[in-house]
C-alpha cells in the first residue's frame, strides 16, 4: 500500500537540522583550531575554516558545541521516550547489516522514505557514538587540569587531541556518505522539511 505519511514528526525535524547547523560550524570552526597548531604534517585551507583567527574560531566552535550538546541530549530523550530508536533504529542484527551492505554493492538495495536499512541503523547509531567521543574528547582538552580524569581516560592531552580529530573526522565523512545518499535519493530531502512524503508499506 502506498500513501502520504507523516515520516518525520517535527521534533526529529528540528533537531536534524540544527545538527547539521552546528555540526558545520564545528567542523569548519575546528580546522581553524586545528591550523594553530597542526596536529599532522598538513593543514587546511583558510576559505575552508570558520571564525577568521584562532579566537574567533574558538568562540564559534564552543558556541556550536554547547548547541550540540544541548540539541543531541533533547533528541536521544525524546529518541528514547518517544519510541523514535526503538521503531526506526532497532533491531541491529550483524546478519542484516552484512546482507544490506552486499545489495548495496550491487546498487540493489531499495529505499523507502521513512525507513532505514540496516546500514543506515548501523551509521546513525555509530554517528551518535561519535558525537559522544567528540564532546568528551573536547572537553577533556579544553580543560585538560580541571577535567584531568578524563584527559587520562582519553590517554592524555596529546592523544586526546587525536581521539578528537578521529571522531570529528568520523562525523565528517557520515555528513559526506548522507550528503550523498541524498543526491542519489533526492525524494528523502523534502520529507525532512515538511514531515510528509510518500512511502509504500507500514511506517510507524
Amino acid at each position: 500500500m502506498s500513501g502520504r505519511l507523516a515520516l518525520h514528526p517535527m521534533a526529529v525535524r528540528i533537531a536534524h537540522w540544527l545538527n547539521a547547523f552546528a555540526i558545520g560550524c564545528m567542523l569548519t570552526s575546528g580546522w581553524g583550531i586545528y591550523n594553530a597548531s597542526p596536529i599532522f604534517g598538513f593543514r587546511f585551507p583558510a576559505w575552508m575554516t570558520l571564525g577568521g583567527w584562532l579566537g574567533g574560531s574558538i568562540a564559534w566552535h564552543f558556541a556550536a558545541m554547547w548547541l550540540l550538546v544541548v540539541n543531541g541530549l533533547f533528541y536521544l530523550g525524546y529518541g528514547a521516550a518517544s519510541g523514535h530508536f526503538r521503531r526506526r533504529l532497532l533491531p541491529l542484527r550483524a546478519r542484516d547489516v552484512v546482507a544490506d551492505a552486499a545489495s548495496a554493492l550491487r546498487f540493489r538495495l531499495p529505499h523507502h522514505p521513512g525507513a532505514y536499512n540496516a546500514v543506515q541503523k548501523l551509521l546513525y547509531w555509530g554517528v551518535i557514538l561519535l558525537g559522544v567521543v567528540v564532546v568528551l574528547s573536547g572537553l577533556a582538552i579544553w580543560k585538560p587540569v580541571q577535567l584531568e580524569p578524563l584527559c587520562n581516560f582519553f590517554g592524555g592531552f596529546d592523544f586526546a587531541r587525536k581521539v578528537h580529530f578521529a571522531a570529528m573526522a568520523g562525523i565528517a565523512a557520515f555528513v559526506v556518505v548522507h550528503l550523498a545518499l541524498v543526491a542519489i535519493v533526492p525524494k528523502t530531502l523534502l520529507p525532512m522539511l515538511v514531515g510528509r512524503g510518500h512511502t509504500e508499506g507500514n511506517v510507524q
